[in-house]
């Protein structure tokens, strides 16, 4: 028995890297998959049928069940196609893993406004274009005990605040709101959301300045291999998992990740319009001491002080 018997899923950008990780540990534990990935390069550009068709052939001579799609992500009709796929092929819909993305990294103030459409577009759009026909389709089937998931992709670049990736740090933050509201919005059809903020070595990261990578060490390959992120995504994709809905994880090498939730950590009020002086004085009295006492990110801990 597997721990995904029967259950039938879409996993975007699973032509390579992670989502092919994903695909194919869904089928060893019995998922039953639609395979998408248009095959572009890292920046979005190209494309290239094969890879992601290779995959649903590999699955299937080993006894899997897999079909692959070859369109574009961000193309709404792609999306509608995806689920259309998933329940005539398999008579129904379980689960949606959108993992595709691409990446155009520069600094804000070398950004091209076709890179930050780009990445947005793909990112963003390419998330409502599966998520929106299978909501229609989980709400059409007025099952509240369904445990249908939506499992989202977003990236430590917008937990941190990569520097050099404002578009990018952008687009991954956006899923994060959008997660929240899925959950939020699709408990009644029975549906949950979570977003997976990745950490593996993938053509994506190869893309990263040699100062900046980790090194090439052999074990630092294996721990970082994109077969480490499927685990917990095959967790969350099973049926135990509703009491997570909502929540960010994170997932690099051996270690799973809860991140929080933004709280508020403190509160000044005025009796009424504020007066910039009292403002001032409360802010830096009340915000300054939380402020300080709370962890840098990962990329503002670098800033000289």
């Amino acid at each position: 028995m597997g721990a995904l018997d029967g259950r039938i899923a879409i996993i975007t950008g699973a032509g390579r890297g992670i989502g092919a990780s994903i695909g194919r540990m869904f089928a060893a534990q019995g998922a039953k998959l639609v395979l998408n990935d248009l095959g572009a390069g890292p920046d979005g550009t190209g494309g290239d049928a094969g890879p992601v068709r290779d995959i649903a052939k590999e699955i299937n001579d080993l006894g899997g069940q897999a079909v692959a799609d070859t369109g574009d992500i961000a193309e709404t009709a792609t999306g509608r196609r995806l689920v259309d796929l998933a329940v005539e092929n398999y008579g129904g819909l379980d689960i949606v893993v959108n993992v595709a993305g691409i990446l155009r990294d520069k600094m804000i103030f070398n950004l091209p406004e076709e890179d930050w459409d780009a990445v947005i577009r793909v990112h963003l759009r390419g998330h409502y274009s599966t998520i929106k026909p299978a909501a229609a389709y989980w709400r059409g089937q007025r099952n509240p005990d369904g445990h249908y998931r939506v499992i989202n992709f977003t990236s430590d670049s917008a937990l941190q605040g990569s520097p050099g990736q404002p578009n990018y740090a952008a687009a991954k933050m956006g899923i994060i709101g959008l997660t929240a509201s899925l959950a939020n919005g699709l408990a009644r059809y029975g549906v949950t959301a979570n977003a997976i903020a990745p950490g593996a070595a993938t053509r994506l990261t190869a893309t990263v300045p040699d100062d900046k990578k980790l090194g090439d060490d052999s074990r630092l390959a294996e721990v970082m291999s994109p077969d480490n992120i499927g685990p917990i995504v095959t967790y969350i994709a099973g049926t135990e998992s509703d009491w997570l809905s909502g929540r960010t994880l994170g997932a690099a090498g051996y270690e799973v990740r809860l991140w929080n939730t933004p709280e508020v950590v403190e509160t000044v009020a005025s009796d009424g319009p504020w007066d910039l002086q009292d403002l001032a004085d409360k802010v830096a009295k009340s915000f300054r001491p939380k402020a300080d006492g709370l962890p840098p990110s990962l990329f503002m801990a670098q800033i000289p002080k």
